[in-house]
């Protein structure tokens, strides 16, 4: 893991402080930046979103698309959790502790917004990170690379009907134009650039892209805590009025990861797929794309809104929680093989 990846906790909490402190000391300096749009869609922000999400795409090779018959089992197992239990699960966990148990404890004209965050962060399967999870449990890497492109191009299409039906449940009305505006900006096109980019990069051969990859993977990073700073900016003073709201945002994704790494985890055991295709299977069921996540509640919510701050929650808690679920995986193993 490179040092941003490592340390990622650090640098959200840091730009936690760095946007908080900035947004009370230049209050008009930023609302200047919100206020830069056009079609309803943040300039800076825009631009960021991009950098952020086109990096993390390159790597994915979707030609990786034909190895998933090698593993039709832990394939289903990763389908059945990401797309049939996650996004649900998290709808009913923001059901019962935003919506009811910790509603007295929140500001009551955020908590449907809240609630939109938490459903964007978990029908986005991570594409980038579980990579790095995968090498930490010895995980099978094609099979790693095979569930990615598949979840992704299942993603371009499965996203927003998703995201609208849990939102309509949760009796949260966002338009449908704003939702595959959404799609298309943050899934479709960025895809298609950056297979392109991907495209020319490996005409020059492997090693060229190779180096293209460690050059550019920074740049992801480096956009998404730039954007962190941006939205605690205007997030400042509702943080400071409520601390607690980070706090409380967090249970339900704690839980969510959980429940969903354990049980991937366990069906592939019960279908008898290997530990090296168990362990990234049960990783990216607990991993968002949040990337993702947080551009769709930015461009559909806004700078301000509960849905932006309960993404950034997941991107808060990502890197040690995942660590934790690694640790578990592999100190299991024996476990796992016992027949």
């Amino acid at each position: 893991m490179s040092i941003f990846e490592r340390y990622l906790t650090l640098w959200v909490g840091v730009c936690i402080a760095v946007g908080i402190a900035l947004g009370q000391l230049s209050p008009n300096l930023f609302q200047l930046i919100g206020g830069m749009e056009f079609a309803q869609v943040n300039l800076p922000v825009g631009f960021l979103i991009w950098v952020m999400i086109i990096p993390m795409l390159v790597k994915v090779d979707f030609g990786a698309l034909h190895e998933v018959r090698m593993h039709i089992k832990g394939i289903g197992v990763t389908l059945f959790v990401n797309w049939f239990v996650k996004p649900f699960s998290m709808a009913f966990l923001g059901w019962l502790f935003i919506r009811n148990l910790f509603a007295p404890m929140l500001p009551p004209d955020q908590i449907d917004s809240y609630i939109a965050g938490l459903i964007l962060l978990a029908a986005a399967p991570c594409t980038a990170m579980v990579f790095v999870w995968s090498r930490l449990t010895n995980g099978d890497p094609l099979f790693t690379l095979s569930q990615v492109a598949l979840n992704d191009t299942i993603m371009i299409f499965a996203f927003a009907p998703i995201v609208a039906l849990l939102l309509g449940m949760s009796s949260i009305t966002v338009p449908w134009a704003t939702l595959v505006t959404s799609v298309m900006l943050y899934i479709v096109i960025p895809v298609m650039l950056a297979q392109l980019w991907r495209k020319a990069l490996l005409k020059r051969g492997q090693k060229h892209f190779d180096v293209m990859m460690e050059k550019i993977g920074p740049w992801s990073i480096t956009a998404l805590l730039i954007t962190l700073v941006l939205l605690f900016a205007f997030q400042g003073q509702a943080i400071l009025k409520q601390p607690l709201v980070i706090a409380l945002l967090a249970v339900p994704i704690l839980i969510q990861v959980f429940f969903n790494s354990a049980l991937a985890y366990w069906l592939n055991k019960k279908v008898g797929e290997k530990h090296n295709v168990a362990c990234p299977s049960a990783l990216i069921g607990a991993s968002n794309f949040f990337e993702l996540a947080v551009a769709a509640a930015i461009g559909i919510f806004g700078f301000n809104s509960g849905a932006a701050l309960a993404t950034v929650v997941g991107v808060l808690i990502e890197v040690p929680v995942m660590l934790l679920v690694v640790k578990v995986v592999n100190s299991s193993k024996s476990w796992y093989e016992q027949s």
